[in-house]
């Protein structure tokens, strides 16, 4: 990795192989929103054992986990999606990817069968970065930037690994890497 890496919306980050901080340990981290006053991204690998008809009040009955998009604004629901244009509002993040929408729409769309739960996730709180804060924790090596890994909707625990590993060389053999070095 570079420390000039550019970081761009759609991007992957993931967490350098022994990063401590608990709430991006082997996290895999989509870039959102990047610009002059910081940046937003949901962890993509936290999962919850909730759905989220059971997280949020009112919603359509869906077979959906919540996920853990980060520490910062728990009390707020983002989504990720593929259907663009048919949930008014969205923010296009990469080929396929669209960011939040008209949530009312989501409701009725979901309640008509219309949005399917492999083509949805969501997530409950996010991870925020302020000005120049990434960049600074790009200097510091903290993170891994992958830029053409757009799988984001087969997410799993293991997603960490799985883009390491579709990444090759180095990056596969951090999947083998201890989580504390001093253990091994």
């Amino acid at each position: 990795m570079s420390n000039n890496t550019i970081i761009n919306k759609g991007d992957l980050l993931l967490a350098e192989p022994f990063m401590y901080d608990q709430h991006f340990k082997r996290t895999v981290t989509l870039i959102c929103e990047h610009n002059e006053q910081g940046s937003i991204g949901l962890v993509l690998n936290r999962p919850s054992i909730f759905k989220i008809n059971q997280m949020i009040e009112n919603f359509p009955s869906f077979n959906a986990l919540m996920y853990y998009g980060g520490p910062v604004g728990l009390d707020q629901m983002n989504y990720l999606h593929c259907y663009g244009d048919l949930i008014p509002n969205s923010t296009p993040i990469a080929d396929n990817i669209f960011w939040n929408g008209d949530y009312e729409v989501l409701k009725q769309l979901i309640k008509n069968k219309q949005i399917h739960p492999h083509n949805i996730k969501f997530f409950i709180g996010y991870a925020g970065w302020d000005k120049n804060q990434l960049q600074e924790e790009m200097k510091e090596e903290s993170w891994i930037v992958c830029k053409d890994y757009h799988q984001i909707y087969k997410m799993s625990e293991y997603m960490w690994q799985d883009v390491l590993t579709h990444m090759g060389g180095k990056y596969k053999l951090m999947t083998n890497f201890p989580e504390n070095p001093q253990l091994n």
